[in-house]
């Protein structure tokens, strides 16, 4: 079995195949400090929730966008696994060009969405990853990743408006009664969820029209499914797609 490693600057994407069946998924916190012997047995025990052992990962692969966090996993992989990690980087196969002006500079995240959004739901695509930043990527009709845009996080925006504004308290990120708050609760419910619903849907007009439109539009991360219910220019919402991604590259670049 594949043990894919999707590594974010708030948690670890973790997910088992047996071929191309994703057998078992699970997601952890990231914590800077926690060392690779402690995210071993982490591991070795959520493995063990689905009657799995070390010994029935034949190989890992690694998408990291926290540099500082790679050499740890490629550490757990190694002593707990028995495997050299493939980590996702320049040197791989991905099977798409990548269009932006210096490559080296898009985040390996963003590459595997692109490979799954191409395999999976075909060319032209928006993927729009709800993440720590909220990233918008564009496939072209060719299959060619152009590039896209990156902006602040719904949770990173929130939390800054809570610890910045005095008057202000955190409330619970839901859905308001509507869109014009009749009390300071329903008010911040409102610009942050109803305002990132905006920002997705003018930011998906402006990437549908450079693209030609007609583009399937994928929502991933945390928060995909509460702000595509909320519109109808999110297509489908795959939580996968990253794992889904790293097991293709992964079968590309062996044998």
């Amino acid at each position: 079995m594949l043990l894919a490693l999707d590594i974010g600057n708030t948690s670890v994407h973790m997910g088992l195949f047996a071929g191309e069946n994703l057998a078992a998924t699970w997601r952890v916190g990231v914590e800077a400090e926690r060392s690779a012997d402690e995210y071993g047995v982490l591991m070795l025990n959520l493995l063990a929730t689905s009657d799995l052992t070390a010994e029935s990962v034949d190989a890992c692969i690694i998408g990291c966008a926290v540099p500082p966090l790679l050499p740890t996993f490629q550490r757990v992989c190694a002593r707990y696994f028995g495997h050299d990690a493939m980590v996702v980087g320049h040197g791989l196969r991905t099977g798409v060009r990548i269009l932006y002006d210096n490559p080296r500079q898009v985040g390996a995240d963003r590459v595997v969405d692109a490979v799954a959004a191409i395999s999976i739901y075909g060319s032209p695509a928006i993927v729009v990853d709800f993440g720590t930043a909220t990233v918008f990527d564009a496939i072209d009709a060719q299959g060619d990743y152009l590039g896209g845009a990156i902006a602040p996080g719904i949770g990173i925006a929130s939390e800054t408006l809570f610890s910045r504004a005095a008057m202000l308290s955190r409330v619970q990120l839901e859905r308001p009664p509507a869109a014009i708050g009749r009390n300071t609760t329903h008010a911040l419910q409102s610009g942050i969820l109803l305002g990132y619903v905006g920002l997705v849907e003018g930011m998906v007009a402006r990437f549908q029209e450079e693209l030609g439109g007609g583009a399937t539009v994928i929502g991933t991360g945390g928060w995909a499914s509460e702000i595509a219910a909320e519109t109808d220019v999110i297509d489908t919402v795959d939580q996968n797609l990253t794992l889904q991604g790293l097991r293709l590259i992964h079968d590309l670049n062996i044998g």
